[in-house]
């Protein structure tokens, strides 16, 4: 707080030298604005500023003017993600879903500390009144309710082999169950995210607006215009290796790797691609890159309605994923199932999900560092070092409090009658003005069996399909390459009961929290 009083004090003393006495001082006064945007089953290097070859203009630029983070974790999964994020908390899983009434969300703590409040995107939190955006702190909310949708026409339900499942979408607490022809939910989510911020523009006081898109999350739906960019690059590049090899070129020559990296090896769920069908699986990444720059051009949208609005220079932007790309592979890889257009269920399948990682191991769901590292851009004019790359490991349970620090609010104890359970991410504000900040003493992680627990540079990880304690020195093997557990056997012990603690602690509910490591 004291921090974010000096910064102010600073901005004050030099507009009023400046001779501007009245409205760029109100200025310097006011907490900043922020945007908030995260999508959704995108891999670690799948945009331009972190190795990939998607066309990713406006996240590129927001990068060259702002800092990348080469160590911000996510939960592994979209719903724990979602759930860390909007309340500064670990999941709770034992009872009760994962938003209750004695967790404080985002919006309802900005609030508090006089914010305007809206949410555009996705939720997958519940649609409940208890759990519902539009009851749970934000003034403005339009969106998915559910975790996926066709991106062409939400009304339509899942197909038959994903449950048949008719999605909620809604505005406000209203459902919406009618789209009109030229609908595209990233589009959708841009315009509304858009017109919250004309609104809230005009108000004297700050604003979050939490921009959750869906893409690029199966089905793979994209614009016809936006697929031709990509269509024929995958298959000439060679398939998921080839384009490994290039992102993991990529990443060394824009200095995000150090010599503590090395390429992991091939996960097992890959497959051939000699032996592949080179068109149907061209088209799938084609289809999955062009959700990729769909996004961007809207994320270019709505900084320019920033500019337009007057509010970009006061406004901190923050870009991260929910989690790292996706094997799943809903309906199979027959080329039956076309990608691209609203009538098909289409997915890309392990190996390009698990390589849309590059360089390291795993895949949503899992704890390895390809399953819940996310790239994460932060963006604040003349406050974010321009072009910083910072190594410093930070998780999306900080978000929160770091988003109340700059805001002056405090996080409550109670609200609404209810005991709120206390904060566990720590604000990482000092990271974002290019300092130094204490790291937290243990991160933990649990998805379907898979677990992982970091304290400094080392990590204990349980793969659900290997069953034993894996030990690992992020320091000096930054991509998980040698497992030391054998040569460090009280080390991958206590760690793993550090984690059965954690698990413990938050109410984690699974029938081997008790086991020991081996």
């Amino acid at each position: 707080m004291m921090l974010m009083r000096l910064i102010c004090l600073f901005f004050v003393c030099f507009y009023l030298f400046a001779g501007d006495e009245s409205a760029l001082a109100k200025d310097a006064e006011r907490s900043p604005n922020v945007v908030l945007i995260m999508c959704d089953d995108m891999g670690w290097s799948d945009i331009g500023c972190y190795g990939g070859e998607v066309d990713t203009p406006n996240l590129n630029q927001l990068a060259a003017e702002g800092m990348r983070f080469t160590q911000f974790y996510n939960n592994a999964k979209c719903t724990t993600t979602r759930a860390s994020i909007v309340t500064g908390l670990y999941p709770r899983r034992d009872k009760g879903g994962l938003l209750r009434t004695n967790m404080v969300t985002i919006g309802e703590a900005m609030k508090l500390a006089g914010y305007s409040t809206a949410l555009s995107g996705k939720w997958h939190l519940g649609s409940q009144k208890e759990a519902h955006p539009y009851h749970r702190g934000f003034d403005e909310f339009y969106g998915l309710l559910d975790g996926c949708c066709n991106f062409f026409d939400p009304s339509m339900p899942d197909p038959p082999y994903k449950g048949g499942k008719v999605r909620k979408f809604g505005e406000r607490d209203q459902l919406i169950t009618s789209f009109p022809e030229n609908f595209y939910t990233t589009d959708a989510f841009t315009d509304h995210a858009v017109e919250c911020v004309q609104k809230f523009a005009k108000s004297d006081s700050p604003f979050l607006l939490h921009v959750t898109y869906t893409a690029p999350h199966y089905p793979l739906h994209a614009k016809p215009e936006d697929i031709a960019k990509y269509r024929g690059k995958y298959k000439a590049m060679g398939g998921w290796l080839k384009m490994r090899e290039q992102r993991w070129q990529r990443i060394q020559d824009m200095g995000l790797a150090t010599d503590s990296w090395q390429l992991s090896e091939e996960d097992k769920r890959s497959y051939d691609w000699e032996t592949a069908n080179h068109d149907h699986e061209d088209l799938r990444m084609s289809v999955y890159a062009a959700m990729i720059d769909s996004m961007d051009q809207n994320i270019g949208r709505l900084r320019t309605a920033l500019e337009q609005a007057g509010v970009a220079d006061n406004t901190l932007i923050l870009f991260l994923s929910d989690n790292g790309g996706c094997a799943e592979e809903p309906g199979g890889r027959g080329p039956e199932i076309i990608p691209g257009p609203k009538d098909h269920y289409a997915a890309v399948g392990p190996a390009w999900g698990w390589a849309q990682n590059t360089p390291f191991k795993k895949h949503k769901s899992h704890s390895c560092e390809g399953g819940i590292l996310t790239p994460c851009i932060a963006w604040w004019p003349g406050r974010v070092p321009a072009g910083e790359i910072t190594r410093q490991p930070a998780h999306i349970i900080d978000i929160m409090p770091t988003l109340l620090e700059l805001a002056g609010g405090e996080y409550p104890t109670t609200y609404e009658g209810h005991d709120i359970l206390p904060v566990e991410g720590k604000s990482m504000l000092p990271i974002l003005l290019g300092e130094h900040r204490e790291p937290h003493a243990q991160l933990a992680w649990e998805w379907a069996g898979n677990r992982a627990l970091r304290e400094g540079d080392w990590k204990v990880v349980w793969q659900k399909d290997v069953k034993e304690w894996e030990l690992y020195n992020l320091g000096e093997d930054r991509c998980e390459t040698t497992n030391l557990a054998a040569s460090h056997p009280e080390l991958t012990r206590r760690l793993s009961e550090a984690w059965i603690a954690w698990a413990e602690r938050t109410g984690l509910n699974t029938q081997t929290k008790r086991k020991k490591a081996s």
